[in-house]
């Protein structure tokens, strides 16, 4: 009996430390945000002949989606920070210098700061005008639709079993380049990524002796970040709109030889998938 019990105990501690500290992510420290493959495009493209002043004053969540039961009802299906995900695309991109507007009161309370400072001194003509932009990036994320897909499988035979299931959601931006002089949509835009979510699971259930009854599970879940699924339809959009300008000649490589160049040719050419 008592050797019963340690067997049983040593297992239900396995099992605690199993679930307490998957695969040793418990204390993890942070780590940078892992990047897609669109990423790699996006820092690959050819370079412009100069770069783009460009500003992004909001980039909002236009879905109106929140979280289902019993998850949240306050809390948003998709993030909020779109406008950081844009001017980090566009910084990384190499074609455009993305000029601080979302948080233009902040900085325009900091000037007048410095100049107070600078006019107590008589050196008001150090602080130099802010930087104007040429391009107005406009847009959001424009659709959240859940349960695209779902489906499963699984088998059971005499109180052993295992199954699977699997989700598919869809998130939908939109991106579009104004030339602020004339206020001219120059171009547009409009990308989505999958959100891919499954389930697998394994369980016994059976009387191995009279009045002896095993039971065990184990399961797994993997649920794709829908930030990262912005952020990717992000940078997609990006790259679009790159190509799209080389072709209609709003910018210019910096080689023209470039405009031939691989990633510019993947993106130009991408097939439009049907439903």
């Amino acid at each position: 009996m008592r050797v019963c019990l340690a067997i049983g105990m040593l297992t239900l501690s396995g099992c605690v430390g199993m679930v307490t500290s998957p695969e040793g992510l418990e204390g993890a420290p942070a780590t940078l945000t892992p990047r897609s493959g669109t990423y790699n495009d996006l820092v690959s493209l050819p370079r412009p002949s100069s770069p783009i002043y460009t500003a992004v004053y909001d980039f909002r969540d236009q879905t109106g989606q929140y979280r289902p039961q019993p998850a949240s009802t306050f809390s948003t299906a998709v993030t909020q920070g779109g406008a950081a995900m844009l001017s980090s695309a566009l910084a990384d991109s190499g074609w455009f210098v993305p000029l601080e507007r979302v948080g233009l009161q902040n900085l325009l309370t900091e000037r007048r700061i410095i100049r107070a400072n600078l006019e107590r001194t008589g050196r008001t003509d150090e602080l130099g005008s802010l930087n104007a932009a040429r391009v107005l990036m406009e847009g959001g994320i424009i659709a959240y639709d859940s349960n695209m897909k779902t489906g499963g499988a699984g088998a059971e035979y005499f109180g052993i079993g295992a199954s699977g299931q699997y989700q598919v959601d869809q998130v939908t931006v939109n991106l579009r380049a104004v030339d602020i002089a004339t206020g001219e949509v120059l171009g547009n835009v409009t990308t989505s990524k999958t959100v891919y979510s499954y389930e697998v699971r394994a369980g016994v259930y059976r009387f191995v002796s009279f009045r002896r009854l095993l039971e065990a599970e184990s399961g797994y879940t993997h649920n794709e970040p829908v930030q990262m699924a912005v952020m990717s339809s992000i940078e997609s959009a990006v790259i679009h709109l790159i190509a799209q300008g080389v072709d209609r000649g709003l910018w210019n490589l910096a080689n023209p030889g470039d405009s031939d160049n691989e990633i510019l040719a993947a993106y130009r050419n991408a097939p439009i998938p049907m439903l």
